[in-house]
């Protein structure tokens, strides 16, 4: 099976041409194997919904010699509450994720892409584990004030396919597993997974998860309420979200340059001291919403790479479960699968229904 893979980002399209074969395995068919041909378009500005058309063009132009495709996968985004899975897109699908929630994010523009491409080769176009996964049980919403509700916000597509590969490793199938799964990079989310389901997560962003490289991390509440007095409400959320972690505590980002500054830069030094401690304290939460002991934890992300980090990581959570490290993001071979899944009929594609307003 041949799937091409559209996931947009700010600035730029990374494309892909997977070639999808059925599993090696009889005992785990979600296993694929997938071979990736990649390819990126370049932006000079954020893409909008205005850019479609062009974009379409632009990736029909650049997949033109590739093997003809049997489906065209994209990225979803913030199309409404859902359940994991596979979505075809719809033009209700399409016209909602540009002009829904969150609508001005690169990540929406995905599914539209998806669809006017795949109309123009003449096949299926689909959506896969879009950033809008909302599977938490009702105790992880619940807040401790009347109304006020959590919703799960985390890396909805790269955590699940770290889930599934770490339950592979250890031989089992993930609606048969629970996973931990810590996405470590500029934003971090830890995640559980019981029989499939992420029931619970700290959150990414202003909204939760260990500091990252410009995440802050957790803060306490007046700590919060006195940033948003001294700076405002959206600026508070940016330097939540963009401007703490490993940016503020050792003044760069850049992963590579850290690394190679921790050995003689105290700055460093006491940064990834709290990174690993916070990042060790939000896994043990996580492995407390699970029902049992888990059976993986995995660690993913950018930060993966960094070995001195993941190695401190691993002798202080052992004990709990094997830690598997899978580092990077496999968002191009998440969306390749779940196309695949559909394709070799492993799983089967779900109903998009748009949400229902507020009030209604």
């Amino acid at each position: 099976m041949i799937a091409h893979v559209i996931n947009p980002g700010t600035s730029g399209l990374k494309l892909a041409c997977a070639v999808i074969e059925p599993s090696a395995n009889a005992a785990l068919p979600g296993q694929l194997r997938v071979t990736l041909t990649r390819d990126e378009l370049t932006l000079e500005v954020p893409p909008t919904a205005a850019d479609l058309p062009e974009l379409a063009r632009r990736i029909v132009t650049t997949t033109q010699d590739w093997p003809t495709p049997d489906a065209i996968v994209g990225r979803g985004g913030m199309i409404g509450k859902v359940s994991a899975g596979i979505y075809p897109v719809t033009p209700e699908l399409a016209e909602y994720a540009v002009k829904g929630e969150r609508a001005l994010l690169p990540g929406n523009l995905g599914g539209p892409l998806a669809l006017m491409v795949g109309q123009q080769r003449g096949v299926p176009a689909y959506v896969v584990d879009p950033q809008s996964v909302d599977e938490l049980i009702p105790e992880a919403r619940e807040t401790g004030l009347r109304g006020r509700r959590r919703t799960s916000q985390f890396h909805a597509l790269n955590t699940r396919v770290v889930a599934r590969r770490a339950a592979h490793e250890i031989g089992k199938r993930l609606p048969e597993s629970r996973i931990v799964v810590a996405h470590l990079g500029a934003t971090t989310s830890v995640t559980a997974f019981e029989q499939g389901r992420a029931i619970d997560t700290s959150g990414t962003g202003p909204d939760g998860g260990p500091l990252g490289a410009l995440q802050s991390g957790p803060l306490p509440a007046r700590m919060l309420l006195d940033l948003v007095r001294e700076h405002g409400e959206e600026r508070a959320l940016h330097i939540l979200a963009a401007e703490g972690g490993f940016l503020s505590l050792a003044g760069s980002a850049n992963l590579k340059e850290l690394e190679a500054r921790a050995p003689s830069d105290p700055d460093v030094q006491a940064a990834a001291a709290a990174f690993v401690h916070q990042v060790c304290k939000a896994i043990g939460a996580q492995t407390g919403a699970l029902s049992g002991r888990p059976d993986a934890i995995a660690i993913t992300g950018g930060i993966a790479k960094w070995d001195d980090l993941v190695d401190r990581i691993e002798r202080r959570l052992a004990w709990i479960a094997p830690v598997l490290v899978i580092p990077g993001e496999l968002e191009l071979e998440a969306l390749a699968e779940g196309a695949g899944r559909v394709l070799l009929g492993l799983e089967a594609a779900q109903d998009w229904k748009a949400p229902t307003p507020a009030g209604s």
